[in-house]
């Protein structure tokens, strides 16, 4: 099975465009190699995929035929993704939510502004 269609039919990505672009880029790698999206996969490869500044680790346990639930995903891929790379994304998910935009900023907010850029 191509390397491409698996991460779509697995979910990892949206879209099989989205899947082949992330390997042509060089995002996805099997023994820390880049794969072109047509590289063949077979049960037992390990590969990581570079995902939001985060390098996630997998093991395939089966081939799908089709794209599958998210229920029975653990059927066919088991994330194996160290520690470090997932206390990684929580620091990540904390970050984004002290510094969303929340849209125009009222009279004192931009009063706020120009004062601490004048300063």
């Amino acid at each position: 099975m191509r390397i491409d269609l698996f991460l779509w039919y697995s979910r990892i990505y949206k879209s099989r465009t989205i899947s082949s672009n992330a390997c042509k880029k060089g995002h996805v790698k099997i023994n820390s190699k880049s794969v072109k999206p047509s590289h063949d996969i077979f049960i037992g490869t390990i590969f990581t995929v570079k995902k939001n500044q985060i390098l996630n680790k997998f093991k395939i346990l089966g081939l799908p035929n089709s794209r599958v639930g998210a229920k029975i995903l653990n059927l066919y891929l088991k994330d194996i993704t160290p520690k470090s790379e997932n206390e990684k994304k929580e620091i990540l998910s904390n970050s984004k939510d002290n510094f969303k935009f929340k849209g125009k900023p009222n009279k004192k907010e931009r009063r706020d502004i120009n004062n601490f850029l004048n300063e």
